[in-house]
């Protein structure tokens, strides 16, 4: 029994071991690089000690879903998430490290909703009308949800096809995130509502932006 006991201890210290050191070499290189724009692609190649692809996949959700930028819920429930950012530190020897910083709690109301369309088709009008919309409510109260994870399971090539629609560098973001089989929100930032325009324009987007500032909720067909 004590050799039981031992034996997980130790693999429990052998893992906690494993998780330091990687958060040490790579975990705050690849939060600071995600937090910069680059895709897990682009990611994977800029780092100095070699990292499983998918340990860095995970590690840029999981800061995406710490820092609100993705969000299992959807909009508008009454929530409480921390907020952290990452600084650049340097030792005396000029070597570069990230730490954490705890910001404090982000709290996000209940909202009351009221659902509004928009009968624009055409993609540049409909970028033009997002970025409004989101310049009004702000970015971090703007969000989208993405069926991503469900339909690249359920119907592989037709998400495939889909995904191909979009410049190389939007389908390496949607590419490189470990997308859960489910709806999953994502912030409309910059990059997101590009995603979006493109394929809404192309009759590829049916699903809900949520704009909490404003409680309007619009439907995309």
């Amino acid at each position: 029994m004590r050799s039981e006991e031992s034996e997980t201890q130790q693999k429990y210290l052998k893992k906690a071991l494993s998780d330091f050191t990687f958060d040490v070499a790579s975990g705050g290189a690849i939060r600071h690089l995600a937090d910069r724009g680059y895709t897990v692609q682009e990611i994977s190649k800029m780092l100095d000690f070699p990292t499983p692809f998918e340990r860095i996949q995970r590690t840029v959700w999981e800061h995406f879903l710490t820092q609100g930028i993705l969000r299992l819920e959807e909009p508008g429930k009454e929530t409480e998430q921390e907020k952290y950012e990452y600084v650049t530190d340097y030792d005396a020897f000029g070597r570069k490290s990230f730490r954490r910083v705890f910001l404090g709690p982000r709290v996000l109301e209940p909202v009351i909703w009221r659902e509004i369309s928009t009968d624009i088709e055409k993609k540049d009008r409909f970028s033009d009308y997002l970025k409004e919309k989101c310049e009004e409510n702000g970015r971090d109260f703007s969000y989208v949800s993405c069926d991503f994870g469900l339909q690249s399971r359920r119907e592989p090539e037709e998400f495939i096809r889909r995904i191909q629609q979009l410049p190389l560098p939007l389908q390496e973001y949607i590419l490189g995130l470990p997308w859960e089989r489910r709806l999953v929100y994502h912030q409309l930032d910059h990059r997101m509502r590009e995603i979006v325009s493109n394929l809404f324009a192309g009759g590829e987007y049916p699903g809900m932006c949520y704009f909490l500032k404003t409680g309007e909720k619009l439907r995309l067909e």
